[in-house]
């Protein structure tokens, strides 16, 4: 968990999240107060990365894992990090959404959820500022807050989807992003860095210097050809993106194959479930009675013996981990950023993932997860094309 510190605006304390984020927070720490458990862990490969972040009461969870995937990509490329506005990406994401979510009378979900695609997509289309540029942070806040913006925003949009011919598409969207301004502050159309001045296009372009090209994301159901491109299923897709479907073992074949040759990867989850354990523990796995316990309200005592027996985990095929996508116990909760590897004493493989919930659980703002686990409840990983393995690349041409 080697990090690249830089001079700008960092928050690492965990205050609240938006409720959907205070739901997840306080369903994935109900073991605080007890910080034994029964994991012990040796990092393999330990990647660089920028500082943990905290994303606050909004649900952009999906925009500080995959920017902060895109930091790591600048590492990797041999460029000086710089901490990228992860809310500049969201008010990006927000503006595009509302526009769909109006042609289509209000049949797509809203929110503040995204995809790391989104990430990508903006950041292709809209460019990028560094953080200290556009925190979206006004008013004297020290943490985002974005539940009375979502009800403004959310209160436009709805009443334009039920207008019916008198729509007047330049006053709507003149109030919706007068909210935006209000609530994030106004985007700055050029802002100096490092002496010079830039744009969002163009700090992208000759500062960032990543090719929005060279990006891949997998997606893993049983219900569509494999190595095939078929339709992310899940709410948070308001951009209907299309992506390689692979099967549970290829996602940590790509996952491996990234770490091992120097890339980190985005990753999104589910994280609901009694045996992924923010804090204090840090740690999630599959045990083997894990059908069992998915789906029921479990005890403290029986939620603390998950992480002191047994280590043994659930073998996962595709048929159970569809079964989890079609009764929603593995939904689109999260998303994180894999940053590397690890093994617990009795040799099992656990990745490392950075989160953006701050830096208060064991392992600062990081936490192990078992290849069964994201085998299971992966719902997308995004990663560098160089870091797809040749075996599956093949396959995906085919």
């Amino acid at each position: 968990m080697r990090k690249i510190f830089l001079s700008v605006f960092v928050i690492s304390t965990v205050i609240g999240v938006a409720k959907a984020q205070v739901d997840l927070v306080n369903k994935t720490s109900e073991t605080a107060g007890d910080t034994v458990h029964g994991f012990k862990f040796t990092n393999i490969i330990d990647l660089s990365t920028t500082p943990i972040e905290n994303q606050g009461r909004s649900g952009t969870c999906w925009s500080y894992s995959t920017n902060s995937f895109l930091e790591s990509e600048m590492i990797k490329a041999g460029k000086t990090p710089v901490h990228l506005s992860k809310i500049y990406t969201a008010r990006c994401q927000y503006t595009d959404k509302a526009d769909r979510y109006v042609r289509f009378q209000g049949g797509i979900a809203w929110g503040d959820g995204g995809e790391p695609h989104d990430v990508v997509n903006m950041y292709a289309k809209y460019g990028i500022l560094p953080e200290a540029n556009y925190t979206g942070l006004v008013n004297g806040k020290s943490i985002n807050n974005f539940d009375p913006m979502q009800q403004g925003l959310k209160h436009i949009i709805d009443s334009v989807s039920k207008a019916h011919g008198a729509i007047d598409p330049t006053a709507w969207k003149a109030a919706f992003q007068k909210i935006l301004d209000d609530s994030l502050g106004v985007v700055p159309q050029s802002f100096t860095y490092n002496g010079k001045s830039y744009t969002p296009q163009t700090f992208a372009k000759e500062v960032v210097g990543l090719d929005p090209n060279n990006y891949e994301e997998f997606i893993s159901e049983n219900t569509h050809p494999y190595y095939q491109k078929a339709l992310m299923e899940c709410s948070d897709d308001w951009a209907f993106q299309w992506d390689y479907n692979i099967t549970p073992t290829d996602i940590t074949d790509i996952i491996d194959n990234s770490l091992k040759n120097g890339y980190t990867v985005a990753w999104g989850a589910d994280v609901s479930e009694p045996y992924f354990n923010w804090m204090p523990f840090g740690v999630a796995f599959v045990p083997a009675n894990a059908e069992d316990l998915s789906g029921r309200r479990l005890t403290l005592d029986e939620k603390k013996a998950i992480f002191n027996g047994s280590r043994k985990e659930l073998n996962i095929t595709p048929e159970i981990r569809q079964k989890g996508l079609d009764n929603l116990t593995t939904t689109d909760d999260h998303g994180m950023h894999i940053v590397g590897l690890a093994k617990d004493q009795d040799g099992t493989e656990f990745y490392i993932v950075k989160n953006s919930w701050g830096t208060t659980n064991e392992y600062k703002g990081f936490l192990y997860v078992s290849k069964a686990y994201v085998q299971y409840k992966t719902t997308s990983i995004l990663v560098n094309k160089k870091a797809i393995p040749k075996a599956i690349a093949k396959k995906l041409r085919a």
